[in-house]
């Protein structure tokens, strides 16, 4: 990794699946992002980013560990209404897109579209989101081998999810 790519976060945090950015400015989180195994480690730049690195170890480590943490604000009306309902679901239980549809009087593909648009994966756990046949998409991916699904399957079965495909 160059040194204008380590610019773009500010921390890097090791997982299973790869690694973890954090984006931070003015005191909060700004962005959290699913990076490949090419990513390494880097040490936080202030004070939300070396919160937001404990608490997404943490959470690596323990999947019961909530998240508390100052989010930027972030996504339309609509987006967060999804993200809400997202935020509800607990540890080791998945919803569908047309079952959060249902709860928000909204459409599946609708929701499908605001959790890829989630800024704030991990924190809001859209990985927790399902198609009715399958995984679904993840992180506006949805190739069944690409490294996005891959981290959604090892983040539902960290969660006790059995997953299937």
């Amino acid at each position: 990794m160059n040194p204008a790519t380590a610019s773009l976060f500010s921390a890097i945090v090791e997982a299973p699946f790869g690694a973890v950015g954090i984006r931070t400015s003015a005191d909060r989180v700004r962005e959290l992002v699913y990076l490949p195994r090419s990513f390494s480690a880097q040490a936080p730049v202030d004070a939300v980013a070396e919160q937001a690195a404990l608490q997404v170890s943490r959470y690596l480590r323990e999947p019961d560990f909530r998240f508390s943490l100052p989010l930027a604000p972030a996504g339309t009306a609509f987006q967060q209404r999804v993200w809400q309902a997202i935020a509800a679901i607990p540890r080791g239980q998945v919803l569908t897109y047309g079952d959060v549809a249902k709860q928000i009087r909204s459409a599946p593909r609708a929701v499908g579209q605001a959790c890829g648009a989630n800024w704030f994966p991990l924190i809001i756990p859209c990985h927790r989101v399902t198609a009715a046949g399958g995984l679904g998409g993840f992180s506006n991916h949805d190739d069944e081998t690409g490294f996005h699904l891959g981290v959604k399957r090892w983040l539902l079965s960290h969660e006790g999810v059995k997953v299937y495909g």
